[in-house]
């Protein structure tokens, strides 16, 4: 059970660093795109994508932390 317990929280891992990388991409493009035109047109077509990479982050750090808890409960008695 902890091998597979541990490929999860790698996974999650993965998704969170997935998830801010596409969130920070989001970001500088809006800010080139406000430097550039000075028009909001885009910019918040970009504010949605960054706030639903941003809350798919928060989402597999939360579930990152419950695996961890998971595994801690389990060898909790051991040591």
């Amino acid at each position: 059970m902890t091998p597979i317990l541990i490929i999860v929280l790698v996974g999650l891992m993965a998704m969170v660093l997935y998830s801010l990388i596409k969130g920070i991409v989001a970001f500088l493009k809006t800010t080139k795109i406000d430097l550039e035109t000075g028009e909001g047109e885009t910019v918040t077509e970009m504010q949605l994508l960054q706030n639903k990479a941003m809350f798919a982050r928060i989402k597999y750090q939360a579930l990152a932390i419950v695996v961890v808890a998971i595994l801690l409960a389990m060898g909790g008695g051991r040591g």
